[in-house]
């Protein structure tokens, strides 16, 4: 009887084990396919609103505009994309919000932004904390010099572009320049990044003026300038008081030729500055002018693709902010399609870190552990305005 009941009981035991297993497979089951079917989530931060609207919106347009044909043509290895968007307002303290709430509520993988040099340093707490990766579309030094193992960015550094333009200024024989920056991290930067480097290329800062965002006349510093013996204004700044400059400069009868950051690059300057932005000249990469990319190669097809797209999505022509932001989520998802397993924030670091030829709207990007920028020189050409639109330098 004794046996009998012992067999019996081994049996219901073997039963209930192989329910068990049973339910125990189809819970993994669910779980992986829950997983595969959750969408992947990217936050973003720009400067919708304040001085960097003019930058933020077109950054905006294109992530949103790219998000879509992501999606349509079947996301990242079967899994849709979800981009989160966050307004910073040209704002630290509301970036550094933004990012908390992507990190801690939203759970992204990785962030892309933010919009200007002092939003993007300004969360680097946080992205070093929950260990995110991020891509920034902000083109200070101090993004990624020195090198943080989760900062990356789009733009061509204040490092590239200064060397760039003064490089030009002294083939056009000019040895003495009166610099204003603003007091923002952009402006900071290249004033300090031109003071390294100018005595390199044998020109001699004569003024150095500043001012801050949101100021509405910058009369007193150009007449400084203008009673210096500069033979040639450079201003540094990304923001809207650019058009601002040029246009007291003028009301002021100062006859010096003009020359701007990569941060000028945009309608809103020539807009803003009227006849002034006339004659300014400044460096920018060559999707303003696609033809500098060189017709027939990888990059001129890339970015002509992009400029029809956006042009007709949105009735005028991207600029270069809008690449950033192209630049930045591509270079996001397609490092995510390369990975074999989770997608973990640490997997997609290690692969970012990885891209090298891609081919994006600021240049050919080759990352490495040494250098998180991947741009160079050669993805840069010199502009001049000229009759309110963009024309190649000579």
């Amino acid at each position: 009887m004794r046996g009998r009941t012992l067999k019996l009981s081994m049996a219901v035991l073997t039963a209930a084990l192989a329910v068990s297993l049973a339910l125990f497979l189809v819970a993994c089951g669910s779980s992986d396919t829950k997983a595969a079917d959750e969408p992947i989530k990217i936050g973003a931060i720009v400067s919708e609103t304040g001085t960097y609207a003019g930058l933020g919106e077109p950054e905006k347009n294109a992530l949103e505009m790219e998000l879509k044909r992501i999606n349509e043509a079947g996301g990242v290895n079967g899994r849709q994309v979800e981009l989160i968007i966050e307004d910073d307002a040209t704002d630290e303290a509301k970036a550094v919000a933004a990012a908390s709430k992507l990190i801690e509520q939203d759970k992204v993988v990785a962030i892309i932004g933010s919009t200007g040099t002092g939003a993007t340093m300004a969360v680097r707490g946080d992205v070093q904390r929950a260990k995110v990766p991020q891509v920034s579309m902000a083109g200070g030094t101090v993004v990624t010099n020195p090198v943080d193992p989760l900062v990356f960015a789009t733009p061509w550094s204040n490092t590239i572009v200064v060397p760039f333009t003064l490089d030009y200024l002294k083939k056009q024989g000019i040895t003495k320049i009166a610099l204003i920056s603003d007091s923002g991290g952009f402006g900071k930067d290249g004033q300090a990044v031109i003071a390294a480097e100018a005595p390199k290329a044998d020109i001699e800062v004569v003024a150095d003026e500043s001012f801050n965002p949101g100021d509405t006349d910058m009369s007193a510093q150009l007449t400084k300038m203008k009673n210096s013996d500069a033979e040639a204004i450079v201003i540094w700044t990304a923001g809207s008081e650019a058009a601002l400059i040029a246009k007291n400069a003028k009301d002021l009868g100062i006859d010096l030729p003009i020359y701007g950051s990569h941060g000028i690059a945009r309608k809103e300057f020539i807009t803003g500055a009227g006849d002034a932005a006339n004659g300014v000249k400044f460096a920018a990469g060559k999707v303003l002018m696609p033809e500098a990319y060189g017709e027939g190669t990888d990059a001129y097809a890339t970015a002509t693709d992009f400029i029809d797209r956006y042009t007709k999505a949105y009735g005028a022509a991207p600029s270069t902010f809008a690449g950033h932001a192209y630049d930045a989520l591509y270079l996001i998802t397609e490092a995510s399609k390369r990975i074999d397993g989770d997608l973990t924030p640490e997997a997609l670091r290690n692969e970012i870190e990885k891209t090298a030829g891609f081919t994006g709207i600021g240049g050919t990007f080759n990352f490495s552990a040494e250098d998180h920028n991947g741009l160079s020189a050669s993805d840069l050409t010199m502009y001049e305005i000229s009759n309110g639109v963009w024309t190649q330098a000579e």
